[in-house]
């Protein structure tokens, strides 16, 4: 017989069956569930140290962590979240504290946080219990306000963001969380967008501020390839978040553009980004994070 696989087992689908978006601007530390099938939920008490210019990613299979920011002065604790969707309050911090930085998962199990303000390049591993390395090294142009998905079941992309300048350059994450030197930017430079993986095994970088605000997404293939810019479909705003729910779909939520946002996009198994959802029942806010666990 075959043996049967757990749906969260990491040998299955590279994606989790829920999200969660959390913390942002205004400064909250209020979270909003993601359902396998899309649907945000209205606010949950917000549990840990409000802030934003944060991220965030999964771990272990199945759960989640939250991690440094910015509330009046930059931070380095992180925040887990079980496979229920529970935050837990804050733990201590390791590694330089930085805001407006990018995280993602690597290896199957575990998540790498990386880049922020200085600019800075260096990155921070997390393990497949949550627990945060101490600085690595970086590799790749120092930015900030960039973005990270998944991709390949096991490995990772930084891309986009500025360096004092706006960039499209991207850096591949192998999936034993080595980060590769730079990689010529494919698709309009920007910051301030928001990225997520979606059809097992695949990712999406979308929206963002390239001197203005914008909704165009740049799909990235199985083998970490940047594809040139799509056509935005939804609301142009910066400072949104997104993560995967349902296994093999995405969505983006949130962000500002006139004012903060609440709206959200679901992103297909095929990498195709919905209209307009009505606004959620969260609170709108921008410069959040997100990510999938369950």
């Amino acid at each position: 017989m075959f043996p049967i696989i757990p749906a969260n087992s990491v040998t299955a689908a590279s994606g989790n069956d829920e999200g969660i978006f959390g913390f942002g601007n205004p400064t909250t530390a209020i979270t909003n569930l993601v359902s396998n099938t899309g649907v945000v939920s209205s606010d949950v008490a917000g549990v840990g140290t409000s802030r934003y210019g944060l991220a965030a990613c999964e771990f272990g299979g199945d759960k989640a962590i939250f991690g440094f920011g910015y509330d009046g002065s930059v931070l380095s604790m992180t925040n887990l979240v079980s496979n229920a969707g529970v935050v837990s309050s804050d733990v201590a911090g390791v590694g330089t504290a930085r805001s407006q930085l990018a995280a993602c998962g690597y290896g199957g199990d575990k998540g790498i946080f990386g880049f922020g303000v200085g600019p800075v390049s260096m990155t921070n591993l997390v393990s497949n219990a949550g627990v945060v390395s101490s600085d690595v090294a970086g590799v790749g142009t120092a930015r900030r306000i960039l973005e990270a998905c998944s991709y390949g079941e096991d490995k990772g992309i930084f891309g986009f963001g500025q360096t004092g300048s706006l960039t499209a350059i991207t850096n591949l994450v192998s999936n034993a969380g080595v980060v590769s030197s730079d990689v010529a930017g494919v698709g309009t430079a920007r910051n301030q967008l928001a990225a997520c993986s979606y059809g097992d095994d695949k990712g999406i970088f979308g929206f963002g501020d390239s001197g203005s605000v914008t909704a165009i997404t740049n799909l990235v293939s199985n083998a970490g390839v940047v594809s040139s810019d799509v056509a935005g479909v939804g609301t142009a705003r910066y400072g949104p978040a997104a993560c995967s729910y349902g296994y093999d779909k995405g969505i983006f939520g949130f962000g500002a553009s006139g004012g903060h946002k609440a709206m959200t996009n679901l992103v297909s198994n095929t990498g195709v980004v919905a209209s307009d959802q009505a606004a959620t029942t969260g609170t709108a806010r921008s410069n959040l994070a997100a990510c999938s666990f369950n």
